[in-house]
């Protein structure tokens, strides 16, 4: 694949990593004011994060420990200086990407969750979110490098 760049011009940049990527969240993004360069999942984007305000990865099918490209590259963005840090922010499989990166384990979920109204609870206000969700994958939080915790989690897990 090669790279595309959507709502060029736009003051925010993103760079969004394909790994299933649906049209609908590149247009949400632009219709947001993001200029989103894609790039596939397999391309060196360690190498570019200086050039963009965050990382976006997308959602995508299977099992993502058999995305090791991308889960090495994600290390990379994750272990760099403090003054180089950019937001990382991820959807699905790209959620699940991050949550390897940072040392944890993905382990299949007997049924996964599928469907709409899957409650998530936010652990820094409390408040719970009504979600949509399809994935037979999760992080297990206990397994995660110790400078990383859980932001949100399913309450049927």
């Amino acid at each position: 694949k090669e790279v595309k760049i959507f709502g060029k011009g736009n003051p925010i940049k993103i760079m969004g990593v394909d790994c299933g990527m649906k049209y609908n969240m590149i247009r949400l993004l632009v219709d947001r004011g993001c200029e989103l360069t894609v790039v596939p999942w397999n391309h060196p984007f360690s190498e570019d994060m200086h050039k963009f305000d965050g990382i976006f990865l997308s959602n995508g099918p299977g099992d993502p420990t058999y995305c090791v490209e991308t889960i090495e590259q994600l290390k990379k963005c994750i272990s760099v200086p403090d003054e180089e840090v950019k937001p990382i922010f991820g959807i699905c499989l790209g959620n699940q990407l991050l949550g390897l990166a940072a040392g944890g384990q993905a382990r299949k979920l007997p049924f996964g969750n599928r469907g709409q109204n899957q409650p998530v609870i936010n652990h820094a206000t409390g408040e719970c979110y009504i979600t949509s969700q399809n994935h037979g994958y999760h992080i297990a939080t206990e397994t995660l490098d110790k400078e990383y915790r859980s932001l949100f989690t399913n309450l049927n897990d």
